[in-house]
């Protein structure tokens, strides 16, 4: 027993120093040779905004393909999904009136909104905090009135993303909560903690009941005038014109990469990101930062000679801003083939300096998987806390696949998120490039010692 127990620590203490090397050179290689800033540059700077179902998210697909086809993966392959192609059309316009005058309000339309008629909607305006108020006011009080729902993201929250969650129904559901009372229009606070000129758009849905309100968002500075003109005045008339309009469903497509294990082909291994993006900005945090990070992996394992015990997969999801068609058409390819996805990697919380991980799936695996934070903290990794991972590898989760979302400092990051602010200047390149060695490193531990049984002891 004795000699079993020595073995197994001198294999395990072997295994670690081979992978602290193996770490340290794929940090080198991202800080010093990584293709990702001149990538990114290329998707926000020469193709630009990449709404789904755009020609310009059809040139993004087919540039990421040739850029993982020049990176050497073993397999490179397009995924068809259908996706609907919503256009924002004409910049929008707001207003109020405060004491007779026109007030401007910069305001712009939420994603899948219908439009305001051409000249425009206006009517009178009933500010609520939340869905409560709703019930509150009443269906006679709120008929024919555009409902301002004026609820600024939670400044106490340490982690942005967690303020966040807790507005985003407000954005999502306030055109089909304000309609079933029998509003006509419906402005929403931009989620953002910043207080702005500019407006942040997102998706919203409408209800079953056949009831389309349109529904835009104001930025949080002209949200403060609009809700103190408000206190002020009692009763105040609000407008909004967009013009925007839904084109139907088209097809488009994941871009997918894989380097085969070379000992468990079976046992899949995926990090990704989005390729679509909202159409105020070029989408460089939003997702491009992702991608090009999941893109880094694939050329880092390439260029440094790494060949995987586990496949590894490089997965580029497109609609994830509007409905998530991509990562439904990912989930469903891998429940008919049978594949085991064993853990899920996604970025999609912009390319700021890398903090951690956050895990989600069976208790036994986040476990296992937290034994690879003592080969990464040197590396300023410290956050490994259970929690959400990601909106597209979400879908894989009923086939028991590990989901970690990369986390890095978020306190920046709703400033620039859906507006006309997310732009490739505002990336730093070095943040950047440790988050695609911290995301490779990831998939490298979790490629040799998998994750259902004790990471540095297998």
């Amino acid at each position: 027993m004795l000699r079993i127990t020595i073995l197994f620590l001198i294999v395990s203490i072997s295994a670690s120093a081979q992978d602290s090397v193996i770490i340290r050179n794929i940090y080198n290689y991202a800080l010093t040779k990584s293709s990702a800033y001149n990538r990114l540059d290329h998707l926000c700077n020469e193709i630009g905004p990449r709404l789904s179902g755009s020609k310009n998210a059809e040139k993004a697909v087919q540039y990421t393909q040739q850029e993982l086809i020049k990176a050497g993966a073993d397999s490179v392959w397009l995924q068809p999904c259908k996706v609907e192609y919503w256009e924002r059309g004409m910049q929008e316009t707001g207003w109020y009136y405060e004491k007779d005058k026109k007030m401007p309000l910069r305001v712009c339309a939420l994603g899948a909104s219908i439009a305001t008629p051409f000249e425009g909607l206006e009517a009178e305006v009933i500010e609520i905090y939340d869905f409560k108020d709703l019930e509150k006011i009443g269906k006679e009080k709120i008929r024919g009135k555009i409902v301002f729902i004026n609820h600024p993201m939670d400044p106490t929250h340490i982690n942005t993303f967690t303020a966040y969650g807790e507005c985003g129904g407000y954005r999502y559901n306030g055109a089909k909560e304000a309609g079933a009372f029998g509003a006509v229009g419906v402005i929403v606070r931009s989620l953002s903690l910043s207080i702005s000129d500019l407006p942040h758009t997102g998706v919203m849905a409408y209800g079953d009941n056949g009831i389309k309100i349109p529904a835009c968002a104001v930025s949080t500075r002209d949200a403060e005038k609009l809700s103190a003109a408000i206190k002020s005045n009692g009763v105040l008339k609000v407008g909004f014109q967009q013009t925007c309009r839904n084109n139907g469903e088209v097809t488009s497509y994941n871009v997918i990469a894989e380097i085969r294990g070379r000992e468990y082909p079976d046992e899949i291994i995926i990090a990704g990101g989005h390729l679509d993006s909202w159409d105020l900005a070029t989408g460089a945090h939003d997702d491009g930062t992702g991608v090009v990070q999941s893109m880094e992996m694939i050329s880092i394992f390439k260029n440094l000679g790494l060949t995987p015990r586990r496949t590894i997969r490089c997965v580029l999801f497109m609609n994830e801003e509007a409905g998530g068609r991509g990562a439904l058409a990912y989930a469903a390819a891998a429940d008919s083939l049978h594949e085991n996805h064993i853990a899920a990697i996604e970025s999609d919380r912009g390319g700021f300096t890398p903090r951690g991980f956050t895990f989600d799936g069976d208790t036994a695996e986040i476990e296992y998987a937290k034994e690879f934070k003592s080969m990464l903290t040197r590396y300023s990794l410290h956050e490994w806390d259970k929690g959400y991972a990601g909106t597209d590898i979400n879908k894989l989760k009923k086939q028991g696949t590990l989901l970690i979302g990369y986390s890095p400092d978020s306190q920046r990051y709703f400033d620039v998120h859906h507006n006309a602010a997310d732009t490739f200047d505002k990336v730093n390149k070095r943040e950047l490039e440790l988050g695609a060695a911290s995301i490779t490193s990831l998939v490298w531990l979790l490629s040799e010692h998998g994750v259902t049984s004790s990471p540095l002891k297998n």
